[in-house]
């Protein structure tokens, strides 16, 4: 929701805050503008997952009825579930930047505890992550909408994904909104020519994926190094080792959203 058009306050992005209502309607347009240009560009089905905080943002009486809606936050693979190598190409909508950007509309990683995620050396953000996923099955992630530094931060682990701005961040709260109108027919147009252009590769699949995980809180790496296979290299970081990426993403999930330290 963070990288939705119109979206700029905290009272937006969560179902306590006054603004919620609107931001989920905002948040539903985004997404309809991409399905209509998905089905345009000569898509055959689309799947929706909804994948902002409680992940049941999206209501499914305004979705685009021809598209399906992956629905809960309690999911192995939280954004990404549901993919699978039958599928011919991802769209990224409503993104934003990676934890630690000095610049960007609600920079985190993640439920927020993460100070840096690094995949094989290489640090991520939500899109980047994803896109380690999308590369395990051979699908291109061919599109993504967001604010400014989150579509140039796809790019750096996605360069031939296209990007369509809705927002200039001014710094991580203060956003220059660009007009609803304009954004949804730009996500409409971008859409519909990347789908058409989609061409899958071969899957990537790399001996082992490292994934070192810096968090601000100490106490998470402290209960997760209970488990023998992560390494704590220091009081706030862990690191261990898969030898697929659906098994990273996994642990990456359960150690940033389901370490409960209250």
């Amino acid at each position: 929701m963070e990288g939705i058009s119109g979206v700029n306050s905290d009272n937006q992005t969560s179902a306590a805050g006054a603004e919620y209502g609107r931001a989920r309607k905002l948040m539903v347009e985004d997404a309809n503008a991409a399905i209509r240009g998905a089905f345009e560009g000569g898509a055959m089905q689309v799947v929706v997952n909804d994948s902002h905080g409680s992940q049941r943002n999206i209501l499914p009486e305004d979705l685009d009825q021809r598209a399906h809606l992956i629905s809960h936050s309690f999911k192995r693979h939280g954004m990404m579930e549901g993919l699978d190598s039958t599928f011919d190409a991802i769209i990224f909508v409503g993104y934003h930047a990676k934890a630690g950007s000095p610049r960007g509309v609600f920079a985190h990683t993640g439920s927020g505890v993460l100070r840096d995620l690094q995949i094989n050396g290489q640090s991520v953000g939500e899109g980047g992550m994803n896109a380690f996923l999308a590369r395990w099955f051979g699908v291109p992630v061919i599109m993504i909408t967001g604010d400014d530094v989150a579509v140039a931060e796809q790019k750096e682990t996605t360069p031939q994904v296209r990007g369509v701005t809705v927002k200039r961040a001014i710094n991580s709260r203060a956003v220059e909104l660009r007009p609803l109108a304009d954004t949804r027919k730009e996500i409409q147009e971008v859409a519909k020519a990347t789908v058409a252009a989609a061409r899958k590769a071969p899957p990537e699949r790399l001996a082992r994926y490292v994934v070192r995980m810096e968090m601000r809180d100490p106490t998470i790496p402290e209960v997760a190094s209970a488990f023998r296979e992560i390494r704590l290299v220091n009081p706030t970081t862990v690191e261990f080792t898969r030898e697929s990426m659906p098994d990273a993403y996994r642990l990456i999930r359960v150690i940033y959203r389901f370490i409960n330290t209250d």
